[in-house]
């Protein structure tokens, strides 16, 4: 159909309605112009489709579907294909219910282990949220329906998520908070953007025109719409004028009207509104064209399949003297709760309507595993915790081995609040702490969204992390724990050991709605690495099974500019008895830098499945990217020429291999020098290196030797003393030293400044 055409038959009327949602769920259409109305639903780890009235926060009624891992647990496989068929799957999914739109994924970043909301965002990493999120949009748009990235931008809190203001200096947004949506517009293609309710540096997401219209469509080239997050929208004009095409949910028809008001009173020019009327046309259009007829989904399949999923997410934090996997020839006692009753999502817009979840003490009795079983804690903690404890113990003292299921309950962790604490329910740290005490055989199988604090980390022998491991991870935890399926998840975020180690401690949640990104781009094992501090569990850890060698790292070359790709490989084998997988991490490391920058950063993921013996070559290619760093100076990425390690490992901290290259960078830094300019200003241009070389060498050799007989007595390491001592120096005292004449300095200055 023309679009054009369309748009010159719109009254304005019809025109303001397109831009406003017709219900909760639909956006409106026009059927004397063939234009259809359009469903979207919550997502994105199940389809929440709601039958009766809507809502956003997981009240009301819903259709009974599958529910899959949430994305703290998808982002613990490092594996895109684990993304890709979860997307292919809801795709199908949402064809059978005729839904156009699946909310998500979530792309926040993981600032802090508080957030309420964490368990429905991948990581504290952006370059493996933006890999990921790429994943899962990718196959579910390859069926016909559309994912909306959420929430844009800088939204990392509950606590005043509706109203407040995210602090943060231009590098620390444009190189942690936005390239996990950068990757899912250009890379994803993602044919929707669902703005936060949140302001960034004061002006609301819906009307930050930096934001909607210069860094998403003028930058990153955006060619979809813009939602709201529902009822985030402030001022509906000012909102069309920075680059929103859709509010959501519909309304009364105050905001139309205010619209068509301001096109007629001079305002809102109508041709701001026919290009967020474009948009919408555009994807309803679209939508009709890819609704695919008689699709059907084959439920106990999917079920089947969000148990596969779950087991590649699954984390094996420790597993001392080798106590998993469990043998069925062994006493094994199971305690806790979500033994019972498992944790398997979170709670808010996303939870998803499950028939009936699958426990690991139903799984182990399906499969033939034999254990016993006593309930250990109260999930509601109303009930006398110290009778359900001794109970426990009594049953742990007969036993051979004894696995507690523990972790969050609902209450912990959810849409619309921050947690208060890293702590663990009272009830479970007493129940751990007793049974620990006559049992040196313990296993803990941790249920929940996000980081806990263990202060029984060294009571038990194994932790077995399942996150929020969707409807059958009662089956992938009886998987993991006989040993059927080896362990492979690596986490996505790092385990504090103390939520007072944190970087955003200090400024998280902010003050009377005001949140400062005081911590800079040192969030997670940036800032872990960077302070040398102790922690938990680092970002990429995650234990197997199997045992891996690593080897032959080969770089396809060792200099290179930055306008160049460079290709890295290396070898990884089995050395283990079982087969199994290895999330292998490909690491950058600039430690020379003339800026603040990270120890390292991740800059490339694969992971990799062998047979015992087997080996394989992992593949990582390179771009500018992987080196650079956001420089507000010129607003864009920069790259420092110098030297770079390449580092290849199992984790952030536990690095195998590395290899050093050299990279140079083909951009400059624009700077205005003065006789105040250092020496070290001046060698960071071409001319300036170029002027120190050849006009100046005569007299500065006189200076730096008169320089190093001035400090020849200062014993080891004087040169680097006097080298240090010239790069500080200024300009200006070039001349005071003879090292040049006034006239070269103004010379020298005019050609800089050119």
């Amino acid at each position: 159909m023309d679009i054009d055409k369309i748009i010159a038959e719109l009254t304005l009327e019809e025109k303001a309605g397109l831009c406003s949602g017709r219900d909760f769920w639909h956006t409106k259409g026009i059927e004397r112009l063939g234009i259809p109305e359009v469903m979207m639903c919550d997502g994105p780890h199940g389809l929440r489709k709601q039958v009766g009235e809507g809502d956003h926060l997981g009240i009301n009624a819903s259709i009974e579907t599958n529910c899959y891992p949430t994305a703290s647990a998808l982002a613990s496989s490092f594996d895109r294909n684990v993304l890709h068929t979860l997307g292919t799957e809801l795709g199908k999914e949402c064809q059978a219910e005729h839904v156009g739109m699946l909310l998500g994924p979530g792309l926040n970043m993981k600032r802090s282990p508080l957030c309420g909301r964490n368990f429905e965002y991948f990581s504290e990493d952006p370059f493996l949220a933006g890999e990921l999120g790429s994943a899962y949009i990718e196959s579910l748009q390859t069926q016909g329906v559309s994912a909306c990235v959420k929430h844009f931008a800088a939204n990392n809190q509950e606590t005043r998520r509706m109203s407040g203001s995210s602090q943060i200096d231009e590098r620390t947004l444009h190189e942690i908070y936005l390239p996990a949506f950068e990757t899912a517009v250009k890379k994803g293609k993602t044919r929707s953007v669902m703005c936060a309710y949140n302001a960034i540096n004061g002006t609301f997401a819906a009307e930050n025109k930096e934001l909607l219209t210069d860094i998403l469509r003028k930058d990153w080239g955006f060619k979809g719409f813009v939602v709201t997050d529902w009822g985030a929208v402030k001022d509906r004009v000012n909102g069309l004028l920075a680059g929103l095409d859709l509010e959501m949910p519909g309304g009364p028809g105050v905001q139309d009207a205010r619209i068509v008001s301001a096109v007629q009173n001079g305002e809102l020019d109508e041709a701001v509104l026919d290009e967020a009327v474009r948009h919408m046309l555009q994807f309803a259009l679209e939508c009709k064209g890819l609704q695919k007829e008689a699709v059907t989904v084959d439920r106990e399949a999917h079920k089947q399949l969000t148990a596969s999923l779950a087991e590649q997410c699954a984390v094996l934090m420790k597993n001392e003297e080798n106590i998993l996997p469990l043998s069925s020839n062994e006493k094994i006692l199971y305690v806790g709760e979500f033994a019972e009753h498992p944790r398997f999502q979170g709670a808010g817009s996303s939870h998803i309507n499950v028939p009936h979840p699958v426990s690991a003490l139903e799984a182990a009795e399906k499969n033939g595993h034999a254990v016993s079983y006593v309930r250990g804690f109260d999930i509601h903690e109303k009930e006398d915790a110290n009778q359900l404890v001794q109970e426990a113990v009594e049953a742990a003292k007969a036993a051979d081995k004894v696995v507690i299921f523990a972790g969050l309950t609902d209450v912990y962790e959810s849409e619309g609040g921050d947690r208060e604490t890293l702590d663990m329910p009272e009830n479970q740290l007493q129940l751990i702490d007793a049974v620990s005490g006559v049992q040196s055989n313990v296993t803990i199988v941790l249920h929940g969204g996000s980081p806990v604090e263990m202060p029984w980390i060294n009571k038990v022998k194994a932790v077995l992390c399942m996150y929020l491991g969707g409807e059958n991870v009662g089956t992938a935890a009886d998987r993991l724990l006989f040993g059927e399926v080896s362990p492979s998840g690596k986490l996505a975020e790092t385990w504090p050991i103390r939520l007072e180690d944190n970087p955003s401690y200090l400024n998280f949640p902010g003050e009377n709605g005001v949140v400062t990104y005081a911590e800079g781009i040192y969030i997670g094992y940036r800032y872990y690495d960077k302070k040398k501090l102790d922690v938990l569990f680092p970002f990429g850890h995650g234990l197997s099974y199997a045992d891996f060698a690593y080897s032959d790292i080969q770089i396809s070359k060792d200099a290179f500019d930055d306008t160049e790709t460079v290709t890295v490989t290396a070898k990884i084998k089995n050395t283990g008895s079982v087969q199994a997988k290895e999330a292998v991490q490909l690491y950058v490391k600039n430690a020379a830098s003339g800026v603040r920058r990270p120890i390292r950063e991740l800059r490339g993921f694969d992971k990799v499945e062998l047979a015992p013996g087997e080996e394989k070559q992992v593949c990582f290619t390179l771009d500018n990217r992987a080196f650079a760093y956001y420089e507000p100076k010129i607003h864009d990425w920069f790259t420092e020429s110098g030297a770079y390690t390449i580092e290849i490992g199992s984790s952030s901290r536990d690095i195998r291999l590395t290899a050093a290259v050299q990279v140079t960078g083909t951009k400059e830094i624009p700077i205005t020098f003065t006789r105040t300019s250092t020496v070290s200003d001046l060698m960071k241009t071409e001319k300036g290196r170029s002027f120190m070389q050849n006009m100046m060498a005569a007299r500065a050799k006189q200076s730096v030797a008169a320089a190093e007989d001035n400090v020849k007595n200062m014993g080891e390491g004087s040169d680097k003393i006097v080298k240090s001592m010239m790069y500080e120096m200024p300009l200006g005292s070039l001349v005071t030293y003879g090292a040049v004449t006034e006239e070269q300095l103004v010379g020298l200055l005019s050609m800089l400044n050119a």
